[in-house]
């Protein structure tokens, strides 16, 4: 069981997870933190019923052509990061980047922002 922040939980309280495995509090560097605060926000996209299939390439055509669409509509790529989390993590990454590329090179099928 973890707890609401992925913390292990022991008998319903929160543990240090490398004092469990080496049986001692364990430093870890500046870089190792950030890295692992990065993982703990990763996000994958929920289940859209509009997909019901395991074939999930309608789903990621569709979660980047909204993340384009927040963008356009609202001018804020940063604001619409979130949106782009979602369409990256169900897409495969040589797919996302040759969208990017196709998006700068104005040749983008979806989609312009």
């Amino acid at each position: 069981l973890c707890g609401g922040n992925g913390t292990p939980l022991k008998n319903g309280k929160m543990t240090n997870l490398n004092k469990e495995i080496f049986g001692k509090e364990v430093e870890i560097s500046d870089e190792q933190k950030q890295t692992m605060e990065v993982i703990a926000n990763v996000k994958t996209t929920v289940r859209d019923s509009r997909f019901p299939t395991s074939n999930q390439a309608n789903n990621c055509w569709n979660r980047y052509n909204e993340w384009l669409l927040c963008v356009k509509n609202t001018g804020d790529e940063e604001g619409c990061k979130n949106m782009r989390q979602l369409a990256v993590s169900i897409c495969p990454t040589f797919w996302s980047e040759k969208w990017d590329e196709e998006r700068e090179e104005k040749t983008f099928a979806g989609l312009q922002a």
